[in-house]
């Protein structure tokens, strides 16, 4: 027992500078000693866990004790000099960062100011005269990792090894679709800096749920950039040295050709990333520094194909439904590229896919592998066009066709005569509402009456970002944010918004994984009519607005209020209702 009593009474100077800061009660403090004894841990260490104490004021109480400056790991981006000034293994041995270079010292970061002993041997282990900052245990934990897990280390070549030391073996294996052999056609050392480097950046980028990967030429750096939930982030970079063979390898692995630095190429990847299989479609493109290389991550284990998992409120969900299981007709899902479109498509086949339906699709590139379903790859290079491909796979007898983009005149006729000819059709166009559709097949070249007689429904759809389910908290919406959404009072009433603080689950961002909002447009027989008389546009809409369309504006209002989502996803994602 009184070895406890000393552990628990082990934060008393910190406890007794937070209560004079006024950050503290010592009501709270003696509430809290009984657990700790219990426990054996620190009474500031309870009253975190019991949410008496915030962690972030903790580290401002430890500043103002010890004299030092408090930071923000999160919010600096610390360059390649700062971080070689300790090595790998001092910054792990003495829970270390450092975040600047003074006049021969070096500012670090520690948890524990009070450690005399340790920064002590920081000092002799560096040689420098160490200034003291403070920051939390879980900021420091996170930038080792990120700094010298996988990011990055000196710019000679025992620090290029430090960028990629953290990998194990047998993490990842890669392999490409021509076979590890280099451009001399001696095998690939799969030990070699270079492919464990290139290795790191693909497992983070999966780890991080990352959907691209960018290694961008600039005119004095090689700047790495991950998609995560649409939003792009900066990664540390690798010395601007490597990019000429970290480009070279990508290109081997994809099966281009790395003498050919003029035009575009494209390959592909196939990766095993922790037992799980996945494909990155590479694409590389020749630009004033260099040539610029996106991998595209398509995680097969990772696609959800339901319907609620797309975002779909139970109400539209169900209408939803109803159209794909039609017996004919077409339906066109439509947005910008990243929208989820093709996503939403795979969905759509996956719930109406039964051993009683034949199914084919057209994909250019195919993404995605559909167990009992028949997937056809276009190859213009050798005349199979979409056009081509559909006009053949009507001889296979389908009962349900899915076309990746009506591009073009020929494209659409062939799908729109599959449709009136007892097929259902689903495909994309590159539109920015529903209503837009109708206008865009008519300027394509197809006549009213056909788009009237054949469509059966048009969805416009955009991806938000979903608020973070650990640190996902009830938010208050201010005036501005009520009225950039039309939100009333009594649309507030029953609200239950939420924002999303910052945890490491989310990469701190408040936000985790992505979904969709909908504008959904049932064409009945006064659509019909509508279309047969060529309407504008902005007439259609306003029609279908009053028959019952609700705008993605209008749906991503719904979802900010059930929690789901922020005003400033929707905003971002959508134009202004008129």
């Amino acid at each position: 027992m009184e070895g406890r009593i000393i552990v628990a009474a082990k934060d008393d100077f910190l406890i007794e500078t937070m209560v004079d800061m006024g950050l503290l009660t010592h009501d709270q403090v003696d509430s809290s000693r009984p657990e700790a004894e219990t426990n054996g841990e620190g009474v500031l260490d309870t009253m975190v866990k019991l949410g008496l104490a915030d962690p972030s004021m903790v580290v401002v109480a430890k500043a103002t004790y010890f004299g030092v400056e408090s930071i923000q790991l999160g919010d600096l981006r610390l360059g390649d000099e700062v971080i070689a000034a300790v090595p790998r293994h001092v910054a792990r041995k003495f829970n270390a960062v450092p975040v600047a270079l003074n006049d021969g010292a070096v500012a670090v970061a520690v948890s524990d100011p009070s450690d005399i002993e340790a920064i002590d041997g920081l000092q002799v282990a560096i040689g420098k005269t160490v200034e003291l900052r403070v920051a939390s245990a879980g900021d420091i934990e996170a930038a080792l990792a990120k700094y010298y897990g996988g990011g990055g280390g000196g710019r000679d070549d025992g620090g290029i090894a430090q960028m990629i030391q953290d990998i194990t073996e047998g993490e990842v294996e890669v392999t490409s679709l021509t076979g590890e052999v280099g451009a001399d056609g001696e095998a690939v050392d799969a030990d070699a800096p270079i492919i464990r480097l290139v290795n790191q950046i693909i497992v983070d980028a999966f780890k991080m749920r990352a959907s691209d990967i960018h290694l961008e030429p600039m005119a004095r750096r090689f700047r790495v950039r991950y998609r995560i939930d649409g939003v792009m982030i900066e990664q540390k970079d690798p010395p601007k040295r490597l990019q000429p063979p970290i480009v070279a390898r990508l290109k081997i692995q994809s099966g281009m050709s790395i003498a050919e630095r003029r035009i575009p190429q494209d390959g592909r990847i196939q990766t095993n990333v922790g037992g799980k299989t996945i494909d990155l479609r590479v694409n590389c493109l020749p630009t004033q520094h260099g040539e610029s290389i996106v991998m595209r991550i398509l995680d097969k284990s990772g696609l959800r194909l339901g319907l609620a998992e797309l975002g779909f409120f139970a109400d539209d969900q169900l209408a939803f439904e109803r159209l794909i299981a039609l017996p004919d007709g077409i339906l066109l899902v439509t947005g910008p590229t990243g929208s989820g479109k093709t996503t939403t498509l795979y969905s759509c086949l996956n719930y109406i896919n039964r051993p009683d339906r034949k199914i084919i699709t057209v994909e250019d590139p195919v993404e995605y592998m559909l167990a009992g379903i028949n997937q056809v790859q276009v190859n213009e290079v050798i005349g199979f066009t979409f056009a081509h491909a559909l006009r053949s796979m009507l001889r296979q007898s389908p009962n349900v066709i899915m076309l990746g983009e009506i591009r073009d005149l020929e494209t659409a006729t062939i799908a729109i005569n599959a449709s009136l000819t007892g097929h259902l059709v689903f495909s994309t166009l590159h539109t920015n509402d529903a209503p837009g559709a109708v206008a865009r097949l008519i300027d394509i070249g197809i006549k009213p009456f056909l788009v009237a007689s054949a469509t059966r429904c048009l969805m416009a759809q955009r991806l938000v970002r979903r608020v973070c389910k650990s640190c996902g908290a009830p938010a208050t919406l201010d005036e501005s944010e009520c009225r950039s959404l039309n939100i009333t009072p009594d649309m507030l009433a029953t609200a239950t918004p939420k924002k999303g603080r910052g945890c490491p689950t989310c990469n701190k961002t408040g936000c985790k994984g992505r979904f969709g909002i909908f504008e959904i447009f049932v064409i009945n027989d006064q659509g019909r009519k509508l279309i047969f008389e060529k309407v504008p546009s902005n007439v259609l809409r306003n029609k279908a607005r009053e028959m019952g369309m609700r705008t993605l504006r209008e749906d991503g209002t719904r979802k900010v209020l059930a929690g789901l989502t922020t005003v400033d996803e929707v905003v971002r994602a959508t134009v202004v209702d008129h």
